[in-house]
């Protein structure tokens, strides 16, 4: 297993190469002038010439590239217009509220995508069986921009259940001390148990607009791999053998078709992170997608190539475990190596 992540790591090389080339050229198709920007209200030539001018605008993209990839390698992304912070602090300090955020998302796509896709294929073609496929196509369908606020307009201002979409916690209230950057684990960590609710339901609406979007994909694969091991010759030789069904469909059956929906959740993971965009701009959530989207509107080329480049991080990281659970889910994978 060892072996294999080595291989992922190196195969992963030119594809993070990529994303830098990428996202370098796109960037420099961007609308606008960061020299203007950063110079003010009422800027003077020269004060733009002279922003330009440390800023290696000036200068011939490709020697703007080798610039870039050169500080890249030692740790700098650069220094963000928009905060006038280092970029790296940045995302650092931004990066636990999205995964916090993507990965509650991610869980409750599970929780719920994983029973109906069984249920689906248990009982094809009933009843349930439409019912669920409606729901995964209707979810799919929806943005999760107009997901989000519809919820904020149902729950929070017309029910009031809801925290009003201003971030992670209340504005009055007080966070934490630091030490995962999770609101809800920092808060269990320092018994700080008020905290613990306050950001558990600042999380809760958002992450059920992000979640929507993937339930779609997970319940579609869940259900399709399930008819096929169901099917499959060893099911019908278990079932030969009077084998108790809950053993058979759980133990057996769920379990050798966990491959293609673990395969499926590590796409889901990476757009959700992606999807964040939207949606943290929607509840004010303090996130790196918040953090890019402010960063294209001001043409601030250094946060947005560190935003590509540790979501493109983000998901190489996400298929090297996704390799690892394959060993661990089925030992043909640990096998074959």
């Amino acid at each position: 297993m060892l072996r294999s992540v080595i291989k992922r790591v190196a195969f992963a090389v030119p594809t993070i190469f990529g994303v830098v080339l990428v996202s370098f050229a796109l960037t420099r198709l961007l609308p606008g002038d960061p020299a203007v920007y950063f110079a003010g209200a009422a800027p003077t030539p020269e004060a733009i010439a002279d922003i330009r001018k440390a800023m290696l605008l000036d200068r011939p993209l490709l020697e703007q590239f080798v610039s870039y990839v050169v500080n890249l390698l030692h740790g700098d992304l650069g220094k963000s217009l928009i905060t006038g912070q280092p970029v790296v602090k940045d995302l650092v300090a931004r990066m636990p509220a999205t995964l916090e955020l993507t990965g509650l998302s991610l869980l409750i796509a599970l929780v719920v995508s994983i029973p109906l896709g069984v249920i689906g294929a248990l009982r094809k073609g009933s009843l349930i069986d439409h019912a669920a496929r409606f729901f995964s196509t209707t979810a799919l369908s929806m943005p999760s921009f107009f997901t989000g606020l519809l919820l904020v307009f149902v729950f929070y201002y017309l029910l009031g259940l809801a925290p009003a979409p201003l971030g992670r916690i209340d504005p009055l209230g007080l966070p934490p001390p630091v030490r995962s950057g999770l609101i809800v684990i920092d808060g269990f960590l320092a018994g700080d148990y008020e905290s613990v609710t306050d950001g558990l339901a600042h999380l809760v609406l958002p992450s059920i607009a992000l979640a929507l979007s993937g339930i779609g994909p997970l319940t579609r694969i869940t259900r399709g791999a399930m008819l096929t091991v169901l099917s499959s010759d060893f099911i019908r030789a278990a079932r030969s053998y009077d084998m108790p069904r809950w053993r058979l469909i759980y133990v057996y059956a769920l379990r050798n078709a966990m491959l293609p929906v673990l395969t499926t959740a590590g796409f889901v993971f990476s757009f959700l992170i992606s999807a964040n965009v939207v949606v943290e701009k929607v509840f004010s959530w303090p996130g790196i997608g918040s953090y890019a989207l402010e960063a294209l509107v001001a043409s601030d080329y250094a946060a947005v190539q560190g935003f590509v480049l540790s979501v493109a991080l983000l998901y190489v990281l996400i298929n090297i475990l996704i390799d690892v659970l394959y060993g661990i889910v089925d030992v043909r994978v640990r096998l074959a190596e």
